[in-house]
């Protein structure tokens, strides 16, 4: 484990003003790469925990992870094998990319945790860098 994902995962277990959700964990660790401040994308991701704040969508340290991609890799040519990788990888290890499913909304059976959830997604993003 990298200190970045014990970052993120630290960033997501404040409480109170200080926390953080998956998304924003995820994209602040890589706020210095990224050349963007980690107040904005603080901002950028908050509309992005807990799947978009429904659980029905894309789990928020996918998003997270996503949106550093194409800070870091988008030129004006479109990324999308890269963003459909890396999207098949987290899949795989999280075992769905939707949050619900990820969380047994329905079915009682955690596919994994949410501090998982930030670990894979920040590993996978070191891996793109």
């Amino acid at each position: 484990m990298s200190s970045r994902q014990d970052k993120a995962v630290e960033l997501k277990s404040r409480k109170g003003d200080a926390h953080y959700n998956c998304c924003q964990a995820v994209a602040c660790v890589f706020s210095e790469e990224v050349g963007v401040s980690e107040e904005t994308l603080r901002k950028l991701g908050a509309g992005f925990g807990l799947g978009m704040g429904t659980m029905e969508a894309t789990c928020g340290a996918l998003c997270g992870a996503q949106m550093v991609l194409g800070l870091m890799k988008y030129n004006g040519k479109p990324i999308r094998n890269e963003a459909a990788e890396l999207y098949r990888e987290f899949a795989a290890k999280c075992g769905a990319t939707i949050c619900r499913e990820i969380k047994g909304v329905g079915t009682g059976k955690v596919l994994c945790t949410c501090d998982e959830c930030v670990r894979n997604a920040v590993e996978l993003t070191e891996q793109r860098i």
